[in-house]
C-alpha cells in the first residue's frame, strides 16, 4: 500500500463557548508529567456514505468537534513546560487533506509507516498543542478521520472518551458524561520531574501481526498448566508471554548474559483505587507493572512461569499500590541501565473504538501509526472480531529476524 496524501486546508477550531478564568490553569498530574512527551494516534476509517459531500461531513466533523472542546477545554490550550496547560482556548489544528488510495487497498496491506499520512503532526514531535485532527478524502469516496491527543494530558482510556463523545455530539447526543478533571488533585503535581524519554533515535519499524481467536486459545492451553494447577490465562496475558518469548528467541540468543529483561503490562489505576474510579476521570491513570527476568533461565521451557509473573506483577498495582502512589512514591518509566531491555505491553481490547460513529455508520477499521517507542506492543481487537491485532514497534534489524520465526508464523492469520 503507497499513499499520496496532499493537505489541501488548515484551520483552527476553537471551543464553542469560552472557557471561564477559574478555569484558565490547568495543573498536570504527577503521572502527566512522567508520562512520554509524544502524541498518541488512531485513525477511524469510514466508508462512502449515501449522497452527503465531503463538505458537509468535513462542517459537521468541525462543528461538533467545537462543541466538544467546551466540555473537553484543555484540549484547546497550550502546554506549559512540564506544569499545566494553559486553557486559552486557541483550539486545534483541522487539516483537510485528499488521500489518492483506495480503502480496498488500505484494508488489504496495512503499512504502519504510510497510515502516518494520515495524521496531522509527526507523533514523536513536542508541540504545545494538545491535540490535532486530519480528515482525509479516498478516491472511493471514503474518509479517513486522524486524531492525534497528547500524552502529557491524557491516557488511552481519556483519548476514547474524548473520541466517543465527539462522535456523540455529531449525532446530535445531548446525555452524554461530562469529563472530571481532577487528576492534579488526585495525583498533585511534584517539582523537577524530569520527562519520559521513550522515544529513541534507533530505526524503529511497526509492523501489525494479527492471531486469530483459535490460535490465540491454543496458546491460552499451552500456559494453562502452571505450579500444578490448571489456570488459563487471559488473550493479553497469554499474548503476552507468546510474543516475548518468539522475540527472545529470535533476537536475544547473542550476548545476552549480561542483560536484564523487564517485561512491563501497562495497568489502568482506575479500577484499583477504593472505592473504583470510573473512567470519567480524564487525564493518565496508568503506570507500567513491572517484571525483571534475567538469562538464568531457560525463557523456552519458562513461558508457563512467565504468565504467573505476569499476573502477580499486574496484581501487585493494587490499593496499596495507588495509596503509596499518592503519598509520594516515585513512579519509574523510564529505568536508566545499559544493560535493561524492556518490552512494554499496552491493550485497547475490548475499548470502544468502534463506537466512534459521527452519523455516517461506525467506522470498517481503526488503526494506529508507526512512531518511535522501541520493544512496545499494542493490542487491538480486529476489524471481524475474530482475533487480535499485535502492532509490535522493534529496531530493524530485529524485525527482521522477529517476523521470520517459523513458531511466531504458525500462529498468524494473513488477513485483518
Amino acid at each position: 500500500m503507497k499513499v499520496e496524501v496532499v493537505v489541501i486546508s488548515k484551520e483552527i477550531i476553537k471551543p464553542s463557548s469560552p472557557t471561564p478564568d477559574f478555569l484558565r490553569k490547568y495543573k498536570l498530574s504527577y503521572l502527566d508529567q512522567i508520562s512520554p512527551n509524544l502524541f498518541m494516534p488512531l485513525v477511524y476509517f469510514y466508508p462512502a456514505y449515501g449522497k452527503i459531500s465531503n463538505w458537509e461531513r468535513s462542517n459537521q466533523l468541525k462543528k461538533s468537534l467545537s462543541e466538544a472542546l467546551t466540555r473537553f477545554y484543555p484540549l484547546a490550550g497550550r502546554m506549559e513546560d512540564n506544569l499545566y496547560v494553559d486553557c486559552n482556548d486557541e483550539g486545534v489544528e483541522f487539516f483537510q487533506a485528499n488521500a489518492k488510495v483506495e480503502m480496498s487497498e488500505i484494508l488489504s496491506n496495512p503499512i504502519p509507516g504510510e497510515l502516518k499520512q494520515f495524521l496531522p503532526y509527526d507523533l514523536n514531535d513536542s508541540r504545545d498543542y494538545c491535540m490535532a485532527v486530519q480528515v482525509s478524502f479516498l478516491n472511493c469516496g471514503g474518509m479517513a478521520v486522524g486524531l492525534i491527543i497528547s500524552h502529557k494530558i491524557a491516557d488511552a482510556m481519556s483519548f476514547h472518551m474524548f473520541a466517543n463523545s465527539w462522535a456523540a455530539i455529531a449525532c446530535g447526543d445531548t446525555d452524554i458524561p461530562y469529563p472530571k478533571f481532577d487528576a492534579a488533585t488526585i495525583f498533585p503535581p511534584r517539582d523537577h520531574v524530569p520527562v519520559s524519554k521513550s522515544v529513541t533515535k534507533e530505526e524503529i519499524v511497526t509492523k501489525i501481526f494479527v492471531f486469530p481467536t483459535s490460535k490465540i486459545d491454543a496458546l491460552k492451553d499451552k500456559y494453562a498448566n502452571t505450579n500444578g494447577e490448571k489456570r488459563r490465562p487471559t488473550r493479553i496475558e497469554a499474548l503476552s508471554t507468546f510474543i516475548w518469548s518468539r522475540f527472545m528467541s529470535s533476537t536475544q540468543v547473542e550476548d545476552n548474559s549480561n542483560k536484564i529483561y523487564s517485561i512491563e503490562p501497562i495497568v489502568n489505576l482506575r479500577p484499583r483505587f477504593d472505592p473504583p474510579l470510573s473512567n470519567d476521570y480524564f487525564g493518565n491513570f496508568w503506570i507500567p507493572a513491572r517484571l525483571l527476568i534475567t538469562m538464568d533461565i531457560d525463557y523456552e521451557k519458562e513461558s508457563c512461569g512467565v504468565v504467573d509473573k505476569i499476573r502477580e506483577a499486574i496484581s501487585n498495582v493494587n490499593g496499596d499500590y495507588v495509596a503509596k502512589l499518592r503519598q509520594g512514591y516515585a513512579a519509574e518509566m523510564d529505568i536508566k541501565d545499559k544493560q535493561l531491555v524492556r518490552f512494554v505491553f499496552t491493550s485497547l481490547c475490548r475499548f470502544p473504538i468502534y463506537e466512534v460513529d459521527f452519523g455516517w455508520g461506525r467506522p470498517i477499521w481503526v488503526a494506529s501509526a508507526s512512531h518511535g517507542m522501541k520493544n512496545k506492543v499494542a493490542f487491538f481487537d480486529t476489524l471481524s472480531g475474530n482475533g487480535i491485532e499485535a502492532w509490535i514497534n522493534l529496531k530493524k534489524e530485529d524485525m527482521a529476524k522477529f517476523e521470520a520465526d517459523m513458531e511466531l508464523c504458525a500462529f498468524l492469520s494473513q488477513t485483518l
